[in-house]
Formats: structure tokens, C-alpha cells, sequence
């Protein structure tokens, strides 16, 4: 197969109705991405450090939403040119459509206070548990965060301790250092 073809097979899989979920990676100042987007928006954000971890993510997206997954790399290019506009300090806010399908019930408004959190700024855990319904869930916001499946995107590395610390960050405490000195002026990649 010729790589000519190749956008012909996934324009043809598309217009059958064989494609649900698009995917392609992006190589970042934080590492390779791997980003995924449904017919609703981007759907899933991943840092890949391996290969291994790219095959999973394509499992997991193949068992909770569909096997009919393909690389098309051109599907993902406004998620990606945002993407590179934030790294260059020229973005503040995403504006790609978000499919917030692989969340649901709290773990989802948490995400969604978390995606109101402005550029710049920071929260914390028990702020975004009260803004999602239960003032007392820090520990549970934690939990939605660790599992948040687009990361960057919905800024959960915005989110702190309530004493200022870290706390955790599923992309690592490095990069959620490096997302907060861009945000705040003091990185530009």
C-alpha cells in the first residue's frame, strides 16, 4: 500500500460511517501526545512516554467507545495548532469542541469546573469539589483529576493543594511545573 492511498482508505472508512474515533500523535515541549477526536470533539489527551502506553490508549478508547479507530492526522489539526499556540504563550484559551463522553456524574463536573479555571490561575481541590457539589469530596475531586482524559485542555494542572502544593499531576509533577511556569510568563517553548 502506498502511502497516496492511505488518505483515501480513511476519507473512504469515514464517509461509510467507519470511523468514530480519529487519532494521531503530537510530538510537545512536554512529550508525545497522542490526541483522539469523535465526530463531538476531542476526546481524549494522552502523554505517551512509550509505545506500550499508546497501544493502550487506543484499547481503552476502542473498548468504551468504539473499535473503528484510525490515525488521521488532519482531523486533529485545530486541537494541535491550539495546542502549539499555547506552548508559544500565544493561546490562553482552548476552543476545540470537547466529547466529555469517558467521564461522567462527579468525576465530569469536576472536570467541567476545572475547565473554567482562567489561563494564569490556580485552585484548589476543595474549590473545585464545591463547585462540582460537595464542598467536603477534596480527596474524590483528586481522584477526577488523576483520571482526567484531556489533560492541558481541561487544566487540571491548575489545580493545588489547599496549602499551596502541588499535589499530583497524571502527567507527572514536572510537567504540571512546566504548564504553570508557561501559564504564568515564566516558560515560553
Amino acid at each position: 500500500m502506498t502511502e497516496q492511498s492511505l488518505p483515501d482508505i480513511t476519507e473512504r472508512a469515514a464517509a461509510a460511517g467507519l470511523l468514530d474515533v480519529a487519532y494521531a500523535t503530537f510530538d510537545s515541549p512536554v512529550g508525545k501526545l497522542l490526541l483522539a477526536t469523535t465526530p463531538r470533539g476531542l476526546v481524549r489527551l494522552a502523554y505517551i512516554d512509550e509505545q506500550p502506553q499508546e497501544e493502550n490508549v487506543l484499547a481503552q478508547l476502542a473498548a468504551k467507545l468504539s473499535p473503528r479507530i484510525l490515525a488521521v492526522p488532519r482531523r486533529l489539526d485545530q486541537p494541535r495548532h491550539e495546542l502549539e499556540q499555547y506552548f508559544a504563550g500565544a493561546r490562553t484559551r482552548f476552543e476545540t469542541p470537547l466529547d466529555w463522553r469517558l467521564t461522567g456524574g462527579f468525576s465530569r463536573r469536576v472536570l467541567r469546573a476545572t475547565a473554567r479555571i482562567p489561563f494564569g490561575s490556580q485552585s484548589t481541590y476543595m474549590r473545585v469539589a464545591a463547585e462540582a457539589g460537595s464542598p467536603r469530596g477534596s480527596r474524590a475531586a483528586g481522584n477526577a483529576l488523576g483520571s482526567n482524559p484531556l489533560p492541558i485542555v481541561v487544566p487540571c494542572h491548575r489545580v493545588l493543594h489547599t496549602t499551596g502544593g502541588l499535589g499530583g499531576y497524571t502527567g507527572g509533577l514536572e510537567r504540571k511545573r512546566l504548564l504553570l511556569e508557561i501559564e504564568s510568563g515564566q516558560q515560553r517553548l
